[in-house]
């Protein structure tokens, strides 16, 4: 007999894969690639080993509007509770191969880029990306997803939403305050680094 587990696995599968019971949830794959590992030209994110407890939050607040996103909200819309919650499930079940950042925060070759990410920069209250977001594969908790695999174009585009003030469901505007320090160039130069270690993972 299948376990509960194993059942809801197959139910989030199946769900990413083809879609939910209403036609207006599409199949994840669409957009986010049959790996889960997302679509760097279009900006699509990578879904495939983050947090289950930080998807179900961003599926609803895609469906609350709290998380404002054309494409996303009535997918979201369309999926039942238990829907949402299998195929959270089920991404976050999955195992990505993508090297994690560099532990060394102060080799004397990192850009401003790397440093930003290693180290912050505390004359503006900004801190390292890795401490929250962690070095690896799986974030921090289901308040901090990883950095580490997403396709560089998709940090891009919501760093400017944090900053612009188009994406604000994050608590105590922590990503808002860091994205507004940021300088254009540095938010271009943070998504080419995230986008470098992605590349490695999609050899």
């Amino acid at each position: 007999m299948i376990s509960c587990a194993a059942h809801a696995e197959l139910q989030g599968q199946k769900i990413y894969v083809n879609g939910g019971e209403s036609p207006a949830a599409m199949a994840c794959t669409t957009c986010h690639s049959a790996n889960g590992m997302g679509t760097e030209s279009a900006g699509f994110p990578r879904l495939a080993g983050l947090p289950q407890g930080y998807l179900i939050k961003q599926l609803d607040d895609f469906r609350s509007g709290k998380r404002v996103n054309a494409v996303m909200q009535p997918i979201a819309s369309a999926l039942t509770d238990s829907e949402t919650r299998a195929v959270a499930d089920y991404l976050g079940s999955l195992n990505i191969a993508v090297p994690g950042v560099d532990s060394d925060p102060t080799r004397s070759n990192a850009n401003a880029a790397e440093k930003l990410v290693k180290q912050g920069d505390w004359s503006r209250n900004i801190p390292s990306c890795v401490a929250c977001h962690g070095m690896g594969t799986s974030g921090v908790g289901d308040s901090f997803p990883p950095l580490v695999g997403q396709p560089g174009s998709y940090i891009a585009t919501q760093l400017d939403a944090w900053r612009s003030g188009t994406r604000k469901n994050d608590p105590n505007d922590l990503m808002g305050h860091i994205a507004r320090s940021l300088s254009d160039s540095e938010i271009k130069d943070l998504s080419a680094y995230f986008a470098s270690l992605s590349a490695e993972a999609k050899q």
